[in-house]
C-alpha cells in the first residue's frame, strides 16, 4: 500500500500573530506608511505562514483590523468631526462627496484585480518606492494655504489620492498628504485634510468588506484571532492618535519617505537572496 505525501501543516491564525498585527496596524494607519502593506511584508519577512492563509481570510482578517481602526479614528476624532458637522453646508458637502467618490467607484469596481494583483511583495514594494518618491517631491512646496481654503479641486485631488492608495504600499495617508502638499497646505493644514477625508473612506469600505463577510460568515476557529487583532487594532489606534498628531504638527513628509524607501529595498534584497537560494536547494 502506497502512502500519500505528507505536506505541510495547514496554516492557521494565531493570536500572537493577530495581536501583533493589530498593534502594528494603528500607527500603520495614522502615518503615511501603508497599514496594508506592513500587514503584507512583516509576516512574509519574518517567515510567518500568514502568508500562506486562505486569501478569503486574509481578506476577513484585514477588514477586523479595519474595523477597529475606523471605531478608534471615530471616538478619537469625535471633536474634529462634531465641529465638521455643525460647519456642514453645501461647499462642504461637496468636498466631502469629491474626495470620498474616486475612491469609492475605483474600489467598488477594482478592488479584487487590485488585491489579486498588487499584493505581492514585488508589487507592494513599487508602491513604497513611488509613494516615497511622490511625497518628498510634494513637500518642497510652500506652506502657503490653510486648510480652511480647501476648495473643489483640492478635494478631487485628495480623492484622486485615496484611489490611488487602494494599491498596497501606496498609504491613503501618505497619497493625500502629497496631495495636499502639492497644493501648497502647509503641513499642519494637510494633516488636517488627510485626517478629515480618510474617515468616510475608512469607514465605507469597512461597511462594505463586513457586509461581504456576514454573507460567507467566519471561519470556524477563527473568532478568537478575529476580536484579538480588532482589539489591538482600537488599542493601537487610540494610543498612538495624540502622540502622532504632535509629532507631526509641522514635519516634513522625507523621513517618512526614507523609512518606505528602505522598507523597500530590504524587501527586494529579501526576495532576490530567496531568489538566489532556490537553484541551491535544487540541486
Amino acid at each position: 500500500m502506497t502512502r500519500e505525501p505528507i505536506g505541510p501543516p495547514a496554516a492557521e491564525l494565531t493570536i500572537g500573530q493577530a495581536l501583533a498585527l493589530g498593534t502594528l496596524h494603528g500607527p500603520a494607519e495614522l502615518l503615511p506608511i501603508s497599514s496594508s502593506g506592513h500587514v503584507a511584508l512583516i509576516p512574509w519577512l519574518l517567515g510567518w505562514d500568514y502568508d500562506r492563509l486562505d486569501g478569503e481570510l486574509r481578506k476577513s482578517f484585514e477588514v477586523a483590523l479595519h474595523a477597529g481602526t475606523a471605531a478608534a479614528l471615530l471616538i478619537t476624532q469625535r471633536t474634529e468631526v462634531r465641529e465638521a458637522a455643525r460647519g456642514m453646508n453645501l461647499r462642504l458637502a461637496r468636498a466631502i462627496a469629491l474626495s470620498f467618490a474616486p475612491a469609492a467607484i475605483v474600489g467598488y469596481a477594482l478592488e479584487r484585480p487590485i488585491e489579486r494583483h498588487l499584493g505581492t511583495p514585488p508589487t507592494i514594494a513599487a508602491a513604497l518606492l513611488s509613494g516615497a518618491a511622490a511625497m518628498a517631491w510634494a513637500d518642497q512646496a510652500p506652506q502657503s494655504r490653510g486648510s480652511e481654503e480647501a476648495g473643489a479641486v483640492d478635494a478631487l485631488w485628495l480623492g484622486m489620492a485615496q484611489a490611488c492608495a487602494l494599491i498596497p504600499g501606496v498609504s491613503r495617508n501618505g497619497a493625500t498628504l502629497a496631495a495636499a502638499r502639492r497644493r501648497r497646505f502647509t503641513r499642519e493644514g494637510a494633516n488636517r485634510l488627510s485626517r478629515h477625508v480618510a474617515l468616510p473612506v475608512i469607514a465605507g469600505a469597512t461597511i462594505l468588506k463586513t457586509l461581504r463577510l456576514s454573507r460567507r460568515g467566519l471561519p470556524p476557529g477563527t473568532g478568537v484571532p478575529f476580536a484579538a487583532g480588532a482589539g489591538a487594532s482600537f488599542a493601537s489606534t487610540v494610543g498612538s492618535t495624540w502622540l502622532i498628531r504632535q509629532v507631526e504638527r509641522d514635519r516634513s513628509l522625507v523621513p517618512y519617505a526614507a523609512y518606505r524607501s528602505i522598507l523597500a529595498l530590504t524587501v527586494l534584497w529579501q526576495l532576490r537572496s530567496r531568489r538566489a537560494c532556490e537553484p541551491a536547494r535544487g540541486r
